[in-house]
């Protein structure tokens, strides 16, 4: 007898560095971009949506590794031409794609915000993610750094909007023509080609100096660092002397604006480059003194140098400044959060011609996070459903009619399309995180009556309650009204429920 052939079962698993979100996530994720949003046009930035895909060429040499188009990006082969396409791996290189594409009939500066996914093929880790969503804000087109300047303050004002008290959160600016400035003091040439490699593996290095302190910076600087998982990372092989230049450099940083670019100046004094950068900080320092962003909402700190090699001048990170407890119990920072900077040559790649450009991005599930552990997420429990109960299944079209008449008031309500009993629908319910539910049985039915129950102690009544005579026993929070006054008693319940949310948060 033939062996019986097994069935191929796949597991229900996810790829590496991919979530699921669920609907509470999804409420609350949702109410925090609807403020984000508020901000964002508030500041008077106008809504744009890009493909999750784009030529690989159009990303451009700011690829992680422009030889290998999948290194870095998630990249495929389009079988039809053979050209190269990449999911995006940030907001910017599109944004760039899109102005060069209708430059003319733009208004100039093009001011633009955004909110979508973004992949990053990379190592995860434990709250890194290959997807994940940003949400930014950018002006190209305005070569003034007061647009530099706006921006942080729409990030300080955005956090704060979000829920984020001052102390909790602080931008951080910098400008890499400063740090032009050091690299031309410790023999790099800045802008010349051959030195692209090292002058990123330097602009990386400096960029992990919160995460890795200045030993690990020093061996990055130097030949390179193995982490904790045995991985290598390769240094860019400055000598000594070089190195120190860098350390000077990053142990400028003061809470006071003027005082930062006094201790920067000798550093740079020989360089163009650097005096311009740091003149362009006294004129932002000059701007949000104006606006009233103190240094303990915008601060300068030199350490800031953001990773990718399309930044051209100011740059600016979002960091968080309190303290939790991770799962192990332990203290940690949340750290940054969101960043960017000015970027005058992206747009340039395909114009031919400069055109000034400057952004800033929040991360928005790093921003989920902070706001959970500090308990100020709203979740959309006003969008909790009013379920109704099915008592006789030989009855469902009168509850279906019940139903109809709630959605035709607006009220957001569904029947319950199971089989089970009274028990295991108010179980049901329960975990649909139900506002009210609405029940008509055989007395109420023969009274011409129904009967509202408010869900917010619903988990320990699905435990309790076990049939009819019980519901009917149980009369807290609820109430049994004539048929005719469903719409009104919903409407009424659901607007106390409301009431109570808003003085308890």
């Amino acid at each position: 007898m033939a062996k019986k052939q097994k069935t191929f079962r796949p597991k229900p698993r996810l790829p590496k560095g991919l979530r699921d979100i669920r609907a509470d996530e999804i409420g609350a994720m949702t109410n925090m971009l609807a403020r984000l949003r508020e901000i964002y046009e508030l500041y008077g930035f106008e809504a744009l949506e890009t493909p999750a895909f784009e030529y690989s060429e159009c990303l451009g040499k700011f690829l992680p590794d422009q030889d290998r188009p999948n290194a870095g990006v998630f990249s495929f082969e389009e079988d039809e031409d053979g050209e190269w396409v990449s999911l995006r791996y940030d907001l910017t290189a599109p944004l760039a794609r899109f102005v060069a594409a209708n430059y003319d009939e733009l208004p100039k500066p093009f001011r633009r915000y955004q909110t979508g996914h973004v992949w990053r093929n990379e190592k995860p880790g434990p709250g890194r993610f290959r997807q994940f969503t940003q949400f930014d804000a950018d002006s190209v087109g305005a070569d003034s750094v007061a647009a530099d300047a706006e921006l942080a303050m729409l990030g300080a004002d955005s956090l704060e909007h979000l829920g984020l008290k001052r102390g909790d959160y602080l931008i951080n600016m910098n400008n890499r023509k400063i740090l032009d400035g050091v690299l031309e003091s410790a023999g790099i040439d800045p802008v010349a080609e051959e030195n692209a490699s090292q002058r990123l593996t330097v602009l990386r290095a400096i960029d992990k100096l919160d995460r890795l302190g200045e030993e690990g910076v020093t061996y990055l600087l130097g030949e390179g660092r193995k982490d904790e998982s045995g991985d290598f990372t390769k240094g860019a092989n400055l000598a000594p002397a070089q190195i120190d230049k860098f350390l000077v450099y990053l142990r400028a940083g003061n809470e006071a604006r003027g005082d930062v670019l006094g201790a920067l100046e000798p550093l740079v004094s020989e360089s163009p480059s650097g005096r311009e950068g740091l003149a362009e900080l006294r004129e932002i320092d000059d701007l949000l003194e104006a606006g009233s962003f103190k240094a303990d909402r915008v601060r300068f700190d030199p350490t800031i140098v953001r990773g990718l090699d399309y930044y051209t001048g100011p740059v600016m990170e979002a960091e968080l400044t309190f303290e939790t407890k991770n799962e192990e119990g332990e203290m940690v920072r949340f750290g940054s959060l969101g960043g960017g900077g000015r970027y005058d040559g992206l747009v340039a790649r395909f114009k031919g011609q400069p055109v000034p450009a400057t952004g800033f991005s929040i991360g928005v599930s790093r921003a989920y996070a902070a706001l959970e552990a500090l308990g100020k997420l709203e979740a959309d429990k006003r969008n909790a459903p009013v379920v109704v109960l099915v008592m006789d299944q030989e009855q469902k079209g009168r509850y279906q009619a019940m139903v109809q008449s709630l959605r035709g008031a607006g009220i957001k309500s569904e029947l319950y399309l199971g089989s089970s009993g009274m028990r295991a629908q108010l179980k049901y319910a329960d975990r649909r995180a139900a506002s009210l539910v609405v029940i008509e049985g055989e007395d109420e039915q023969a009274e011409g009556k129904v009967t509202i129950k408010d869900l917010d102690v619903g988990s320990e009544l699905s435990k309790e309650i076990t049939d009819n005579k019980e519901w009917r026993e149980s009369r807290a929070a609820q109430k049994t009204v004539g048929a005719d006054d469903l719409i009104s008693t919903v409407k009424e319940m659901l607007a106390a429920r409301n009431t109570d949310q808003e003085q308890s948060a």
